[in-house]
């Protein structure tokens, strides 16, 4: 029991670290894009770099938006005493899944299952909308 809460007391300083990490590069990458558009004076060509690279940014904003509301809702469920625990069925969430993806919400089972009944999550579904569905876990 000690063990588990220990490793759960460390995802969450590993949480916190992640969620200010995500945090400063969030509003790094609005900076920098703001000075770019100012600074920009090119031909088409930079033009259209400059967009496709915008783009990019914004799809790599997008997807890290949403992993820092998995990681500030990881962090409220620890705060009410609910982390760790499935939100399907009410079981522990093993530490080996909670290691590998800290901001799990289900247990390996119930992810299985809803992923089988065609659904996905919700961590999933919106991070392959947001890269064009080409991402891998």
């Amino acid at each position: 029991m000690m063990a588990r809460k220990d490793a759960l007391t460390n995802m969450r300083a590993i949480l916190v670290k992640r969620r200010d990490a995500l945090r400063s590069a969030l509003a790094g990458d609005l900076t920098l894009l703001k000075e770019l558009r100012s600074e920009s004076v090119g031909d088409l060509i930079d033009a259209a770099y400059d967009s496709a690279q915008d783009e990019i940014n914004s799809q790599l904003a997008e997807v890290e938006s949403r992993e820092l509301a998995h990681i500030e809702n990881a962090l409220e469920r620890m705060k009410e005493g609910s982390y760790g625990q499935c939100e399907v069925c009410g079981g522990r969430i093993p530490l080996a899944r909670l290691e590998a993806l800290p901001y799990a919400t289900m247990c390996i089972g119930c992810q299985r299952d809803l992923e089988r009944s065609g659904e996905t999550s919700n961590w999933r579904q919106t991070s392959e909308e947001a890269v064009g569905g080409d991402l891998e876990f």
